[in-house]
Order: structure tokens, then sequence, then C-alpha cells
């Protein structure tokens, strides 16, 4: 089984959020700093609340946090690109018959918006939201959860992302894991490349060694 994250490895959207943060943060006059981008990549909304909250000391509640990030990103999902060479990645995979799955820490609102506009809905089976299990993708618990959810072992299954923590949680739950290049993270390609199994900076390259085969 093949697990897919969503944002930063299915489509170019972590752009979105790197800009909410800033204009959230320059409403208050804060600056976007690594140590806050440490505190809220990747994670699951009311977590990167809680920190936003803690961290910037702020009198609103997480609730009202998460109003604003998502009165800040309005209808940006409707917009973001797919990657590329994902369209024909998820075709190929398709007509070899692997089932296919997305595992996001995205906002469902957001995640189902994208995957709809984009045509990318129907080449899996089920989404996994962190959200909704209340965990991160760098707990190999989820990882778990989306393989029990579809019947399979976490041994049998390989997981997509360009994400470190993610990946190092699905290896943790004994995945197999192929580091996705995004250019936002580019920080992390040295020790993605040496962490995965597999490091691509474009699914065009495995279309390209299929057709080597």
């Amino acid at each position: 089984m093949y697990l897919f994250d969503m944002d930063g490895t299915l489509i170019d959207s972590n752009g979105v959020w790197k800009n909410v943060d800033r204009e959230f943060l320059s409403r208050r006059g804060l600056a976007y700093t690594h140590a806050y981008y440490e505190g809220v990549a990747h994670t699951i909304f009311p977590l990167a609340a809680k920190f936003t909250k803690e961290f910037c000391h702020l009198e609103e509640s997480c609730e009202e946090i998460m109003a604003e990030w998502m009165e800040l990103a309005k209808d940006a999902y409707a917009h973001v690109p797919v990657k590329p060479g994902v369209r024909s990645y998820l075709k190929q995979c398709k007509a070899e018959g692997r089932t296919m799955a997305v595992v996001t820490s995205s906002v469902p609102e957001h995640c189902h918006l994208a995957l709809e506009r984009l045509g990318l809905e129907k080449y899996f089976d089920r989404v996994t939201f962190a959200q909704d299990l209340g965990m991160e993708k760098k707990q190999p618990e989820i990882w778990q959860a989306a393989a029990a959810a579809a019947k399979e072992r976490p041994e049998s299954c390989t997981v997509f992302d360009d994400s470190l923590s993610a990946c190092r949680g699905a290896r943790a739950a004994k995945m197999r894991v192929i580091g996705v290049y995004d250019r936002f993270f580019a920080q992390d390609e040295k020790e993605m490349r040496s962490f995965c199994d597999v490091y691509i900076e474009s699914f065009e390259e495995l279309l390209w060694k299929v057709k080597e085969k």
C-alpha cells in the first residue's frame, strides 16, 4: 500500500501556510522566526494553535487563533497546483493495481477542496486526518492506524512525505519511506537523503525509472 502526504508532497501548498504565518504574526508586530517555524511546521491545527498562543503570549483562545488562520487561508487551496509528475505517477500506480491513501496534517476542508479541484480524489481509497486522530505524523501510531484502516501490515506500506519528522515516524512504524523534495524544507534535504530508503526531487523521476525497466 502507498501512503501519500498531501501538503508539499502531492500539492505545492506549503507556501500558503508560510504566508499565513507571516501575516498572522505581522498583525501583532511579531517576527517570523525559525523557532516559530519549528513549532508549527508539519503539526496539526490544534497543537499549532496551542504552541502559537504560548510562544507568542497571546490572549486569544486557540479556537480564535485557528479561526483567524482559516480566514487568512480563505480559498487558497482552490488555487494550489499539483506538483510535477504527481498526476502521471498516481495514474501509473492505479494502472498497476496499487492501493493508495492520503495521510495528512491538513485541515479536512482544505484537503478535500484541493484533491477534488485537482482531480486527485479518484486515486485514493481513503484519507487519514492527523487532526481527527489527535496525533502528529512524527508518531508511529498514526501510520499504524492508517495501515490498520486499510487492513494492511505496516511492513507492506510505503510512505511518500516531504517532512523528515514524518518519515521518521513512518520508519518507526516499520514502513518504507520515500522522501520528497520541497523547496520550503530544503534545509532538511541532506538528512532526508541519508535517512530515507529513496529520495526524489520530483515524481517524474519515478516515471523515468519505470520506463527504463
